[in-house]
C-alpha cells in the first residue's frame, strides 16, 4: 500500500500538491473558527508596518498586510498566508529529499509530512511557523544546491532566503552558524569559506539591519525579550524540570505523532554515533534540523521551552528518515506511522468541526476554546459601545486591562476594526501595546475600560487618569464562566497613560 502511495505521488505530485492546497484553503473558509490570540497580535501589528516588533522580526506582518490589502481585514485573509506558504514548502522538500536520495524518498518525505498534526496546525494558523519553516527549507534547498552541485547563484538565493527566515524568526540565524560548522569540519569544504560564503552571508547581513536598527532605536527590546526565554528567574525543583521535559516531549508526540517521533529520534541518535561515516549530503541534513531538536529536547529539560520552537527542525528529520532502508520492522512502523498520523491529522480538521455542529456543552473543556468566543465578547462590547454613545454622542475611547490577547481580538472583531488601547498596570514594556503611542492625543474623551480584573483591583493609576470612573457593567466569558469581564466607564481622561519603563527595568 505504500509502495503504491509512492508512487501515485511521484506521478501526480503536482496536482497531489494543489489539491492539497485548495482543501486547506476551503477548510480555512468554511471553518469558522475565531482568530487564535497571537493571530490577532501579528494582524494589529500589521496595520502599523514597521522593521521590527516587540518580541519577533517583522515578517508575519509584513505577509499579513499584503494578503489584508488584497481580502481585507476578516480572518480568511489573516490565514491564507500560511497556506500559502505551507504549499511551497511542501514542494521545496520534496525537492530537497528527491535530489538528496531518490523520487522515492522525496515522495515518502511528502507522506510523513502531510501525516504530522504541527503541518496541518502550522499551515491553518498564521504565526510565526508558517513563514519560518517555508524560507527555512527554501534556504537549505539552495545551500545543498550550492554544495553539491556547484551552482554558483545557489549561494546567493540561499542567503535571500536565509534572511527571510531570520526576519520571520530570531532562531533562523542558526542556519549560518551551522553552515559555518558544517564547512570547517572538513577541510575540502573549507575553499568555500571565501567567496561563496561572502555570497551568501551578504543578503543575511542586510536583513539583518533594520532589525538591528528598530532594536538600538527601541532600547534592543526584542533581543532583551527573547534572551528573557533563557534565563531562569527562580530556583525550580528538580522534579519540576523533569515534568516540563516530560511535557515538552509530550506536545511533540501530539504534534508530530508518537510513531514518526519516535522514528526520527531514533535515526537521529543513530545518525549521531556515526556521524564521521555519513555522506556529506547527510551531515548536512544532520545539522541543518535533528542535532537542534536534540538539543532543544536537552534545553526542556533545563528550563520552559513551547512545544512549537522545533518545527522547523523536523524538515530535515523527515528528509533524512525518508532516505533509509525501510525494511523489516521499520517497513512495519513505517506503516503504522503513516496511518496514525493521517488518523490525528482527520482529528485535526474535524474535531473543530464536530465541536462546533455538536455544541460542546463544556468551554473548559473544549480543546478549540482558543479559537473560539472573542466575535461573542466582541458583540457584547460593541452593544454596551453603541449604548454609550446613544446616551452621549463623544466616540467612546477603547482600553483593556488584561492579557494582550484582549486587546487584539477587540480591534480585529469590533465594527470598523478600531485601535484599541491597552493599560500595562506593572509599568514595564511586555508587549507590543506598550511600545505603540498612548491614547494622550484623547485627553477629555470617554474612554470604555474591558478588565480580566474585578472592580477591586483595577490600578489607582488607571482611575487617577479620568475625572470620573465608575463600573459599566459585566460580560459573561463563555471561555470560563467564573472569570466574567468588568466593564468600566472613564470620563474625561486627564492624564497620558504613557507610563512604561524600560524593558526589563
Amino acid at each position: 500500500m505504500v509502495k503504491q502511495l509512492i508512487s501515485f505521488l511521484n506521478r501526480y505530485f503536482v496536482y497531489i500538491l494543489t489539491s492539497v492546497f485548495f482543501l486547506r484553503a476551503a477548510y480555512v473558509a468554511v471553518s469558522g473558527l475565531d482568530l487564535m490570540g497571537d493571530e490577532s497580535y501579528y494582524w494589529d501589528w500589521s496595520r502599523r508596518l514597521d522593521w521590527c516588533y516587540f518580541s519577533k522580526p517583522p515578517m508575519v506582518a509584513w505577509l499579513i498586510a499584503v494578503f489584508t490589502a488584497i481580502g481585507g481585514d476578516n480572518a480568511v485573509a489573516v490565514r491564507l498566508p500560511a497556506v500559502v506558504l505551507g504549499t511551497v514548502c511542501l514542494s521545496y522538500v520534496y525537492a530537497t529529499a528527491k535530489e538528496c536520495y531518490s523520487p522515492k524518498a522525496g515522495a515518502l518525505s511528502i507522506l510523513l509530512l502531510l501525516a504530522m498534526p504541527f503541518n496541518a496546525i502550522a499551515n491553518f494558523v498564521m504565526t510565526i511557523d508558517a513563514p519560518l519553516a517555508c524560507f527555512w527549507m527554501m534556504s537549505l534547498y539552495y545551500l545543498r544546491r550550492a554544495l553539491f552541485v556547484n551552482e554558483g547563484k545557489a549561494w546567493f538565493w540561499a542567503g535571500v532566503w536565509t534572511g527571510a527566515a531570520i526576519l520571520s524568526k530570531q532562531v533562523a540565524l542558526f542556519i549560518p552558524l551551522l553552515l559555518v560548522v558544517y564547512l570547517l569540519l572538513d577541510k575540502t569544504r573549507r575553499r568555500y569559506c571565501k567567496r561563496e560564503f561572502l555570497v551568501y552571508l551578504l543578503p543575511v547581513l542586510i536583513s539583518l539591519i533594520p532589525v538591528i536598527y528598530w532594536n538600538f532605536e527601541h532600547n534592543w527590546v526584542m533581543f532583551a525579550h527573547s534572551q528573557s526565554h533563557f534565563v531562569n528567574k527562580e530556583q525550580v525543583a528538580l522534579t519540576t524540570r523533569l515534568q516540563e521535559g516530560a511535557v515538552f516531549i509530550g506536545f511533540q508526540l501530539l504534534l508530530a505523532t508518537p510513531v514518526i517521533f519516535g522514528m526520527i529520534l531514533i535515526v537521529t541518535i543513530k545518525k549521531t554515533g556515526r556521524f564521521t561515516l555519513l555522506t556529506a549530503q547527510e551531515q548536512f541534513l544532520f545539522l541543518m534540523g535533528p542535532v537542534l531538536l536534540i538539543g532543544i529536547i536537552g534545553l526542556s529539560f533545563i528550563q520552559k521551552v513551547q512545544g512549537n520552537w522545533p518545527m522547523p527542525f523536523y524538515l530535515t528529520g523527515v528528509i533524512l528518515l525518508s532516505g533509509q532502508n525501510f525494511g523489516g520492522i521499520w517497513r512495519t512502523g513505517l506503516k503504522t506511522a503513516l496511518s496514525t498520523g493521517y488518523f490525528m491529522v482527520l482529528l485535526v480538521y474535524g474535531l473543530p468541526l464536530v465541536i462546533q455542529t455538536l455544541k460542546f456543552p463544556s468551554a473548559a473543556l473544549d480543546p478549540t476554546g482558543r479559537f473560539r468566543h472573542w466575535r461573542e465578547l466582541a458583540h457584547s462590547v460593541d452593544a454596551v459601545r453603541q449604548k454609550i454613545l446613544l446616551d452621549d454622542s463623544r466616540d467612546i475611547l477603547l482600553i483593556t486591562l488584561g492579557h494582550r490577547y484582549l486587546t487584539s481580538q477587540l480591534a480585529f472583531y469590533l465594527p470598523g476594526h478600531p485601535k484599541v488601547y491597552r493599560y500595562e498596570a506593572s509599568g514595564q514594556v511586555v508587549s507590543q501595546y506598550e511600545i505603540w503611542d498612548d491614547p494622550a492625543q484623547f485627553t477629555g474623551k470617554t474612554a470604555l475600560i474591558v478588565s480580566e480584573q474585578p472592580p477591586p483591583k483595577i490600578p489607582p493609576s488607571l482611575k487617577a487618569a479620568f475625572a470620573d470612573f465608575k463600573p459599566a457593567g459585566t460580560i459573561v466569558n463563555s471561555a470560563d464562566l467564573k472569570r466574567p469581564y468588568f466593564l468600566f466607564l472613564g470620563e474625561k481622561l486627564t492624564d497620558s497613560l504613557n507610563h512604561y519603563k524600560t524593558y526589563g527595568n
